[in-house]
């Protein structure tokens, strides 16, 4: 990769690579060294964007999710949908009841090992796989029955379409959630779906606001405002703050983009979004790519051979998007089901403390921008839908970073080195024995996200003079340059022989003449005077 190439050159090579024509709603996302998430921006040059060392470790995935993903053009456009949202599922992003958790896990079995063979599938083939974050006996035993009864003869093609069908009429559907608290401080997850704003606290929705009625957004510091514009003129603010600044800035520029991708008719209508009110202050923004009207209308255009598949069966492989995916690895043979664990453990332990995937410990409120009071009557506005059996709690298994392949075969040693179990059933075993070892992670946790916020006091309030003193600099630097216009526009009004209407119009005017006779002139020789003052006292010394 070239040190200038662009994020567009490395996303159209990835996207050539996977014969994929249907692209605009898939992007890269890499995490910085601070545990941030970011989108790789196409306008700019990647290596300016990753602030780590090569080699850059970036994911692939899933950026805008289709608005009716079964009404998509090709397959392999699909199909890579399918592995996202079934990633999704795994990953408690995607929750919902348990009757629709049996039907999705099964269109997951039928897409990838076929129709029930009883000869190849004994009892309790289902519980070799896992689909959820947690399973229970029961649901495998309805899983099972509907991949016998119901699913029989689907194509994996078919299977993967009924998938996305169910999956879209969920109420988490395309949800990326983004950890914050309310101005309560109750925890709550943030997110943009292909329909709107969405609040998500415990296993309940209390807040859906479509893009039509999103007037406004900004952010400033850890704090998030989001300016709502219902019927009969109501307007709402909503505030909610995030762990950091970065995290802020993060969910601001995401919300940009999803707002401009689903709600405008063409991308020529996209502008630059600032953050402040001030000009002089404040990020700047601006979606780069095409919105949804366009791709759905471009997409309709494409005419080819539908491009081969290859599709990854449920087996754990780090070349497969699947990978977390696959059987609890008792089908694999033992010393790969070592590496996929360790692959998948260093890549949470990697994620642990990401400002994007973990929930928020401790924020301030005293600056609240919107009253509980009009929170309060939000909320009362709101229709509370239940989403799921469960809370929503997509922290309890982040999405792992993947490892390169050369370092693999180092933390396999480390690992054994260090005596730690090397795969989940043995890791099990290993924490059944340790009955304390639980209480003290969630302790060493807790200690880990309190230290920060007492030790680096001191830091915070650094950071914060720090920005003082810099909006303090733009603004002089403004003034200063406004000034040095006027004074040049002056001098061209006195000094110089224009003679145009604008300039004539001007010179023409009482104040004008008054200024010009009165104070400009005598300054004029005065200042002159002075200079060859100076300039006589140099050439005699």
């Amino acid at each position: 990769l070239q040190r200038d190439a662009k994020g567009q050159y490395l996303f159209d090579l990835l996207c050539h690579h996977l014969n994929l024509l249907e692209k605009d709603y898939f992007g890269i996302r890499f995490v910085d060294p601070d545990k941030q998430r970011h989108w790789l921006e196409f306008t700019k040059s990647v290596v300016k964007q990753m602030r780590a060392q090569p080699p850059f470790t970036m994911c692939f995935r899933v950026k805008f999710y289709p608005t009716d993903p079964a009404a998509l053009k090709e397959e392999i456009t699909r199909y890579l949908v399918f592995l996202q949202i079934k990633r999704d599922l795994y990953h408690g992003r995607l929750l919902c009841k348990t009757s629709d958790a049996a039907l999705l896990a099964a269109y997951i079995l039928q897409a990838e090992i076929g129709d029930y063979d009883p000869g190849k599938h004994p009892e309790g083939y289902s519980s070799k796989f896992q689909f959820f974050p947690k399973h229970s006996e029961k649901l495998e035993r309805k899983i099972a029955e509907i991949h016998k009864s119901e699913l029989s003869g689907q194509t994996p093609a078919t299977s993967e379409l009924n998938f996305l069908r169910k999956a879209q009429t969920l109420e988490t559907y395309g949800v990326d959630p983004h950890p914050c608290k309310d101005v309560s401080g109750n925890a709550a997850f943030l997110a943009f779906t292909p329909f709107g704003f969405v609040v998500l606290q415990g296993n309940k929705r209390v807040h859906f606001i479509k893009w039509n009625e999103v007037t406004k957004m900004k952010f400033e510091g850890k704090t998030f405002y989001l300016y709502v514009s219902q019927k009969e003129e109501k307007k709402i603010v909503l505030t909610y703050f995030a762990p950091t600044p970065e995290a802020c800035k993060h969910l601001w520029k995401c919300g940009i983009e999803n707002q401009a991708f689903y709600k405008l008719e063409k991308s020529s209508q996209v502008r630059t979004v600032s953050s402040s009110n001030l000009f002089f202050k404040g990020s700047r923004f601006r979606y780069s790519g095409r919105v949804a009207k366009e791709v759905m209308e471009s997409s309709a255009k494409i005419k080819r051979e539908p491009p081969e598949i290859h599709r990854a069966g449920l087996v754990p492989s780090r070349s497969c998007p699947s990978i977390t995916h696959g059987p609890r690895l008792s089908s694999v043979p033992r010393t790969r089901r070592r590496a996929v664990h360790i692959s998948i453990m260093e890549g949470l332990e990697s994620l642990r403390d990401s400002a994007h995937s973990t929930p928020v410990r401790s924020a301030s409120h005293g600056d609240a921008f919107a009253a509980p009071g009009r929170s309060g009557r939000a909320e009362s506005s709101e229709r509370v839908a239940v989403i799921a059996d469960e809370n929503y709690s997509p922290a309890d298994s982040v999405l792992p970073t993947p490892v390169a392949e050369h370092s693999l075969e180092l933390m396999l040693l480390s690992r054994q080195a260090n005596g730690a179990p090397c795969s989940i059933e043995e890791e099990k075993e290993s924490e059944a024995g340790t009955p304390v070892a639980a209480e003290a992670e969630e302790a060493g946790g807790e200690l880990r996200a309190l230290c920060p916020g007492a030790g680096g006091l001191g830091a915070a309030q650094a950071e914060q003079v720090n920005k003082f003193v810099l909006s303090v600099l733009r603004l002089l630097l403004v003034t200063v340059g406004l000034l040095f216009v006027l004074l040049l526009l002056l001098i061209v009004l006195t000094e110089s022989d224009l003679d145009t209407a604008f300039f004539r119009d001007i010179r023409q005017t009482p104040e004008f003449e008054q200024f010009h006779y009165q104070y400009f002139c005598p300054l004029r020789r005065w200042f002159a005077c002075k200079v060859r003052a100076v300039v006589s006292l140099l050439i005699d010394t």
